[in-house]
């Protein structure tokens, strides 16, 4: 008569069999799921439901049929992730087969990158200037109170301040500048005369964001000092910019204005080139785009910095990049350059 562990081990010889004989018949990862829950699952698998027939064993018994028992489960669960690995290889395979790809088919096209209008706009800028004499030079954005106003002939209790709504990150001394003029003031107490610099970068602006205003915009700025400086200079070095910027064929006009640090004080218009100066809705039908400020560099300035105003004048000029981009390209809103519209960033 067989006893119970005899029983036992004959039965995990016949599981073990016919376990193996299943699994090598297996071909899907759903099938290997089902074998894997079938023989190994903890709470029905047909290893788990021989375990309470081991407690009624004795010590020794229990040490030989638990040896069996485990020997059966590593051997099962090896086998199982073998089949796992060989399953997943063939279904892989089998996949590619039936993706085939034509290498003959022509390839899917991949846009370019390229650099924005607005840095290729200031670029420009920067060699035409450069080509004229002047020397580049980047400030930061980060600003004193005394750069970006004191020093620029804005007293503090003047009302010329309101002209540049502010972002103040400590009220009253440290702001994100508004202007890049604050450049004058950190290059002419570096250098003494002559002096020709061209500089552009971000400004900010606490505006209302508009057709044609920004809180954040870039601004490119030129001014010389030197002992022979006029207003004629000033317009010769503008004009030569807009024929360099925009072709010989358009049109400029000064205008009287009023900025702190500059006397006299002059706007820059430039003849319209959607409708070349006749009049249109983009020029408002006047004929004319305001461009840019410019003018002699105020005494106190110059002052300020330890230039002799009695032997040293000096000009400067100062344009917004979007402004002078919506000009060249015919763009009517200013919000166009950053809204990530992809027909402009392709167009240009």
């Amino acid at each position: 008569m067989i006893g119970q562990l005899d029983r036992l081990l004959e039965q995990l010889d016949t599981l073990r069999a016919r376990a193996i004989e299943q699994l090598a018949a297996i071909t899907t990862q759903t099938e290997l799921k089902e074998w894997d829950t079938r023989y190994l699952g903890r709470k029905n698998g047909a290893l788990t439901a021989l375990r309470p027939a081991m407690q009624a064993l004795s010590q020794d018994e229990r040490r030989i049929v638990g040896q069996k028992y485990n020997a059966v489960k590593s051997e099962l669960e090896q086998l199982l992730a073998t089949k796992r690995e060989t399953t997943r290889q063939q279904a892989m395979l089998q996949s590619l087969m039936q993706e085939g790809i034509d290498v003959t088919l022509g390839g899917h096209s991949v846009s370019p990158g390229h650099m924005h209008l607005i840095s290729r706009t200031a670029l420009e800028m920067a060699r035409i200037f450069s080509n004229m004499g002047f020397q580049i030079r980047l400030g930061s954005e980060i600003e004193t109170d005394y750069y970006n106003f004191r020093a620029l002939n804005f007293p503090v209790d003047h009302p010329a301040r309101d002209m540049q709504d502010t972002f103040w990150v400590a009220p009253g001394e440290i702001l994100l500048r508004t202007q890049t003029s604050s450049m004058q003031i950190h290059t002419m107490t570096q250098m003494r005369p002559p002096v020709r610099v061209a500089t552009w970068g971000r400004v900010y602006r606490n505006e209302t964001i508009n057709v044609s205003n920004a809180a954040m915009l870039h601004q490119f700025e030129c001014f010389i000092v030197d002992e022979q400086c006029t207003m004629a200079n000033l317009k010769g070095c503008l004009q030569h910019f807009i024929a360099r910027m925009f072709g010989p064929e358009r049109r400029i006009r000064f205008r009287g204005s009023y900025f702190p640090f500059t006397e006299p004080s002059a706007e820059l218009d430039i003849s319209c080139g959607i409708c070349g100066g006749t009049g249109c809705s983009t020029c408002k039908h006047t004929g004319w785009l305001e461009l840019l400020g410019c003018g002699m560099i105020h005494p106190n300035v110059l002052r300020e910095v330890g230039y002799d105003p009695k032997k040293y004048r000096g000009f400067a000029f100062g344009a917004g990049v979007e402004r002078i981009a919506m000009a060249k390209y015919a763009i009517s809103d200013i919000r166009t350059f950053t809204t990530n519209d992809l027909r402009m960033l392709q167009q240009f």
